[in-house]
C-alpha cells in the first residue's frame, strides 16, 4: 500500500518563500513570532541587522537574541562569548546578544585600525631610514677618472720627470746587478788584463 506525500500547508508554503527571499525582507511588522522563529535563523548577519532595524516598535529578541549569541561565536570565539556571559553573572547584569555584538565588533574594529596605523608608522620609519642610508652613501662618491686626469695633467713637468727618472734608475740598477751584466764586466777584465800584458811584453821585446 503506498502512502500519498501530504500536500505542504499555505503556512509552509509561506515560510519556504519568506526563506527563499529572506535577502529581501525588511519590516516584519506584527508576524507571527512562531513564523519569525523559522524564518529569521536563515539569515545572515547583515541580513538579520537590516531586519532589525527596519522593524520599528517591536522588540525581535526573544526571537533573535539566540541567533545574535551564535553569531557572536562564530566571530569573535565561544571562549569570549563565555567570557562575557560569565562577566555578566559577576556583575548581575545582562545585556542583548546584539549589542554585545555590536560594541565587540566595534573594538575589534579599533583594534584592527590601530594595528594597521602601527605597522603603517614602522613601514614609513624604515622607508626614511633606508632613504637617508642611500644619501648618506651617495655623498661618498669616489673621486672620478676625470678628476684624476685632470689632477695629473695640472701636475707640474717636472714632478713627471722625476717620476721617470726613478724609474729609470731603478731599471739601471737591476740590469748593472743582473748575471748577464757581471759575466760582461768579467769579460771586459780578462781582456784588458791581456791587452796591458802585450803592451808590456811589446815594450820589452821591441
Amino acid at each position: 500500500m503506498m502512502f500519498r506525500r501530504k500536500p505542504p500547508s499555505l503556512v509552509d508554503l509561506c515560510i519556504r518563500t519568506a526563506i527563499d527571499n529572506v535577502r529581501y525582507l525588511g519590516d516584519v511588522g506584527e508576524t507571527d513570532i512562531n513564523l519569525l522563529k523559522e524564518i529569521l535563523p536563515h539569515c545572515t548577519v547583515d541580513q538579520l541587522m537590516h531586519i532589525e532595524k527596519s522593524t520599528e516598535g517591536r522588540d525581535l529578541s526573544p526571537v533573535t537574541d539566540s541567533l545574535w549569541k551564535k553569531f557572536y561565536e562564530q566571530q569573535f570565539g565561544a571562549k569570549s562569548a563565555n567570557l562575557v556571559i560569565e562577566r555578566m553573572k559577576q556583575r548581575k547584569v545582562s545585556f542583548k546578544w546584539r549589542d554585545l555584538y555590536d560594541a565587540k565588533l566595534k573594538d575589534w574594529d579599533e583594534a584592527q585600525k590601530k594595528s594597521v596605523d602601527r605597522l603603517k608608522q614602522l613601514y614609513e620609519k624604515e622607508v626614511v631610514r633606508k632613504q637617508s642610508r642611500q644619501i648618506q652613501i651617495c655623498t661618498k662618491v669616489p673621486p672620478s677618472s676625470n678628476k684624476r686626469n685632470f689632477n695629473w695633467g695640472s701636475g707640474s713637468s717636472s714632478s713627471v720627470s722625476n717620476l721617470k727618472g726613478n724609474l729609470m734608475k731603478k731599471a739601471k740598477l737591476e740590469f748593472l746587478n743582473s748575471h748577464e751584466m757581471k759575466v760582461h764586466a768579467a769579460m771586459r777584465k780578462n781582456a784588458l788584463q791581456r791587452n796591458q800584458g802585450w803592451y808590456y811584453w811589446k815594450r820589452i821585446c821591441f
